[in-house]
């Protein structure tokens, strides 16, 4: 268990950012952003970045993307501080604002932003009817909710590898299928829905990352963690791998827009 039941604390940070680089708390970098964004202009606009984490990816949506204000939303106050260092570093004060919240519905008006975004963290929140719903909400007409997420690849029971796999990472995953978040994203009025499995890819790259953990690159990752938690990080990366090469655990990209 993370230090005061945290999923993130300081030492975790560290970890996963010697992992996946400065800033980042999930998987592919500023290239994966990218794909998320493909197409999107965020020149001068308003976004709001959901689950901001430690403020790699808010901090590129104003700088590399230009946009106009982000507001990067998180429920722990260990990534908030370190979000909110990178921010006063990079200059952005201005433009970017990071703000701790209570899970629930977004902190934020009726149509005010202009695209949701989201890396890998509302997995976190089990419903996503009413997920989908907020987003379409605080979004403005013509607006896009842009992500990317966790999912599984049907809505019953997991096996009994996908539920090991979910009790290793201990994250109180509210994992869905890509038919949930397309029934759900319909549900709440989004238009023109796209869905990409990038199993294929996270299954390739998760080998990478395991052979990192456990190979030259271990004394790094000491350097972060106890041995003991470093195992337990090598124990979670063995298990997944199992569920990714069958195909159960299959994270998405997803695309949705609020009609005029």
């Amino acid at each position: 268990m993370l230090d005061d039941d945290l999923n993130y604390d300081d030492r975790h940070i560290a970890f996963l950012e010697a992992l996946w680089g400065e800033g980042f708390l999930s998987p592919g970098g500023p290239e994966e952003v990218a794909r998320i964004l493909a197409g999107l202009d965020l020149t001068g606009k308003t976004i709001v970045d959901v689950g901001s984490g430690a403020g790699g990816i808010t901090i590129a949506l104003a700088g590399q993307y230009q946009a106009g204000k982000v507001i990067g939303l998180d429920v722990e106050e260990p990534v908030c501080a370190h979000a909110r260092r990178r921010v006063a570093d990079a200059g952005l004060t201005e433009r970017v604002e990071i703000r701790q919240v209570t899970p629930g519905p977004f902190p934020l008006p009726d149509a005010s932003v202009d695209i949701v975004f989201s890396k890998d963290s509302i997995v976190h929140i089990p419903d996503k009817h009413a997920l989908a719903q907020d987003a379409f909400r605080v979004l403005r007409s013509g607006g896009w909710f842009a992500a990317s997420d966790w999912l599984i690849s049907h809505d019953s029971d997991p096996s009994p590898e996908m539920a090991a796999y979910i009790a290793q990472e201990d994250l109180g995953f509210g994992m869905a299928s890509p038919s949930r978040y397309r029934d759900a994203l319909s549900a709440a009025g989004f238009v023109d829905i796209q869905l990409t499995n990038r199993n294929p890819w996270y299954r390739d790259v998760a080998k990478e990352e395991l052979a990192r953990l456990v190979g030259p690159e271990r004394q790094k990752f000491e350097a972060t963690l106890s041995v003991q938690e470093l195992q337990g990080m090598i124990n979670t990366w063995e298990a997944m791998l199992v569920v990714l090469d069958s195909g159960e655990h299959c994270p998405h990209h997803f695309r949705a827009r609020k009609p005029h």
